[in-house]
């Protein structure tokens, strides 16, 4: 490992890596100064590279030479390591982590390492996740529930302790449980600073913030649910308020009453809460209306607001032309005079806006005038019709955050333009200012996140409503079997970058996999159209019925009854690819033999006969086939595969939707499933032999309605 360097962001150090450097005394430079975005990497000498925390605890296990078996005896230590250092990521998960802290508490029960005889980067790996959690895990390993882990814990820190406290007390912050960067010099920080402004990378920690005195907002308008983009805001304001112990309000921004709902604030409250968001209050810019009037009058008092009754068309032409309005020099009591009519909304008060006034030939258009009121008739989700002019985004944001004590406000990149703005709007105000921080948009392939469009999709009748699985939307992700646990991790590991980026879905399923993949139990199911029979002529002359595990690997999922019989069903695809004689296995059963093969007159198998063959080894057969017993305790199964909605990799603003919809979007394939499944609940997430993951979604009622299982994509499709 000579000449070798490992770089990773201040704001995320691989801890088992580290942990295993540490260990095995491997010489390594430690680069903590890459930018928040950047991916664990060993840098060689020669500039090759390898990245990301797994991969590098991998490097070290098998190149540590001075701890004996760091990567296993032989080959199938090895696969086992490596199967705990992928379930390592599951400690990170929020409700999953008592889950997994009990499954590894049963496994230690009678052994004192998790593989072999001698400590692995598996060990490294599960230890460095339970420490990682910080108070998390402090305060279960003070408490009786996991003896089994907590012993294991205890003694490898007891083993090594100097190495490991020195390492603990470098990169884990005492009480959080989040990894910190050790700290820099006042040389090193500047350095740092001139760098990342050299390179274009943004600084990830909130400007004059003091820890204890941050209050930040999550405000999003009511006028849909919440989805992935928005789930980026609510978490980075929640990691930000932990961060610095601060607190996070909920505040509706319900400012446009023909787009608002009570149906959208409930489901949004509902969101919120399950992305795990602890917030201090709710509150309504609503709540503001009376002193955003007062505001408004004031300011067409000391002239720095006035009322424009310029038609909407003309009016946005001469903003682009920076042309000033013919109303900007009224005088306060014609303002005042349309003001009135506006609040009464008469005929005269319709036609009339209320703007600031800033400067029409600023170069940021933005800066041009822009409208703080407008008159809207219509009635309001929360207030009825007491209202008629309703305040602008632009105007009532800064009044409120500013009098909520709200000292750092987040706004997507896509806002930079009106950022001066927001701080003009509060110093014509008199108010105090407020830190505005900015992070990028969350931008996937194929997926429409303007609330406008979504809501096209709804009314057309395209999907089922705003939780269907093929939406964004945080209910609509979930329904399609989505942990939140995996959007959580997917988004913070973006950080607070501003760097705008098209993303693939497959990142955000592959970690959904790994937290998944561990636990779900394992079922099979069998295609119904052209299923073949196939006969085991030595096979059990009366059925019998053997418990197995229902997941191989974790004990937890329990077990399930498989019923064994003389005639089987598997799928028309896999008796097509049997050959007369050919030796097969079937899964959980063992091998046999097919002896005879049937075909139709257009050359397809209709049925199959064979003979067991127990006694052959699975390591010699090309076909593991999953089978399902000839019984009438079959359920029928509806499998159900989504695409998405869009045919364009990213719509741009002039695109209309109704262009590029996807015609074909929703698969349902018939099939047949053991007897266990009638024991799924709705949610309850899957793995079908062979075929893949499925979340639950309709559970079974009765033999003549199927269950509907809908699949989840594990990151290698592009679905």
């Amino acid at each position: 490992m000579d000449g070798m360097k490992l770089s990773f962001s201040p704001e995320s150090p691989p801890l088992s890596v580290i942990v295993a450097l540490s260990l095995s005394a491997s010489p390594v430079t430690i680069d903590s100064t890459a930018a928040a975005t950047t991916v664990p990497s060993f840098v060689f000498s020669d500039g090759r590279k390898l990245s990301g925390t797994t991969v590098l605890l991998r490097y070290v296990g098998r190149s540590a030479n001075t701890l004996l078996d760091f990567y296993g005896h032989d080959a199938f230590d090895s696969s086992q390591i490596d199967e705990w250092v992928d379930y390592a990521s599951v400690f990170s998960s929020g409700s999953e982590f008592e889950n997994a802290c009990g499954r590894v508490d049963k496994y230690l029960e009678g052994s004192t390492f998790l593989v072999g005889n001698s400590l692995t980067i598996a060990d490294v790996a599960i230890w460095s996740a339970l420490a990682g959690t910080g108070q998390r895990w402090e305060s279960l390993r003070k408490s009786k529930k996991y003896q089994s882990l907590v012993r294991w814990f205890n003694s490898i820190l007891d083993e090594y302790s100097e190495l490991l406290n020195k390492v603990l007390a470098t990169y884990v912050k005492k009480g959080s449980g989040k990894p910190v960067a050790p700290p820099k010099s006042k040389d090193s920080q500047q350095a740092t600073k001139a760098d990342a402004q050299d390179k274009g990378k943004p600084e990830v920690d909130l400007p004059e913030a003091e820890i204890g005195k941050v209050r930040l907002r999550f405000a999003p308008e009511p006028s849909g649910y919440l989805h992935i983009g928005h789930a980026k805001a609510a978490l980075l304001n929640k990691y930000f308020a932990e961060r610095y112990q601060g607190e996070v309000i909920v505040r509706f921004d319900d400012t446009n009453p023909a787009k608002e709902s009570n149906e959208f604030v409930d489901n949004l409250v509902k969101d919120i809460g399950t992305l795990g968001i602890k917030y201090e209050k709710v509150t309504y810019t609503s709540d503001y209306f009376p002193e955003l009037m007062q505001m408004a009058e004031k300011l067409m008092r000391e002239g720095k607001a006035y009322v424009d009754d310029t038609p909407r068309e003309q009016m946005q032409k001469e903003r682009m032309d920076g042309i000033d309005s013919k109303c900007r020099n009224h005088g306060v009591d014609e303002n005042l005079k349309l003001w009135k009519e506006m609040i009464a909304g008469s005929e005269r008060g319709l036609q009339c806006c209320v703007r600031g006034k800033f400067n029409m030939q600023d170069p940021n258009k933005a800066m041009r005038d822009p409208v703080y009121y407008r008159c809207n008739p219509m009635s309001h989700h929360r207030i009825g019709d007491k209202y008629k002019i309703y305040p602008t985004y632009d105007f009532a944001c800064p009044f409120v955050d500013s009098l909520e004590g709200i000292t750092h406000a987040l706004r997507s990149s896509e806002y930079h333009d009106r950022n001066a703005q927001y701080f003009k709007v509060l110093e014509d105000m008199g108010m105090r200012q407020v830190q505005l921080y900015e992070f990028s948009r969350l931008n996937l392939v194929f997926t429409l996140l303007s609330k406008r469009k979504l809501l096209w999709f709804v009314q057309t009748g395209l999907v089922d409503g705003w939780d269907d699985p093929r939406f964004p939307t945080v209910q609509g992700i979930v329904r399609r079997g989505l942990k939140i646990e995996a959007l959580i991790q997917f988004i913070l590991e973006q950080g607070a970058s501003k760097n705008l980026n098209l993303m693939e879905w497959d990142k955000l399923w592959s970690i959904n996999k790994r937290i998944i993949d561990p636990v779900c139990p394992r079922h099979t199911a069998v295609i119904a159209e052209r299923r073949v029979l196939l006969t085991l002529t030595d096979g059990p002359d009366e059925p019998f019925v053997r418990l197995i595990p229902k997941h191989k690997k974790f004990e937890g999922a329990g077990e399930k009854a498989t019923t064994f019989t003389k005639s089987i069903w598997i799928e028309e695809a896999d008796a097509s690819a049997i050959s007369v004689d050919e030796e097969v296995t079937l899964m959980d059963w063992g091998n046999a033999i097919v002896k005879q093969i049937t075909k139709d007159e257009e050359g397809c198998v209709t049925a199959l006969s064979g003979v067991l063959n127990l006694q052959g080894s699975v390591k010699t057969t090309k076909l593991k086939l999953t089978w399902l017993p000839d019984t009438n305790e079959l359920v029928n199964l509806t499998l159900t595969e989504f695409d998405y909605l869009i045919t364009k990799k990213k719509l741009e603003d002039d695109d209309e939707v109704a262009d590029f919809v996807n015609t074909n979007t929703k698969k349902e394939t018939l099939a047949l499933g053991d007897s266990n499944m009638r024991n799924l609940k709705c949610g309850d997430v899957i793995q079908l032999e062979r075929k893949g993951y499925f979340r639950c979604d309709v559970p079974f009622v009765k033999s003549s309605k199927p269950i509907v299982l809908f699949s989840i994509p594990d990151g290698r499709t592009v679905k």
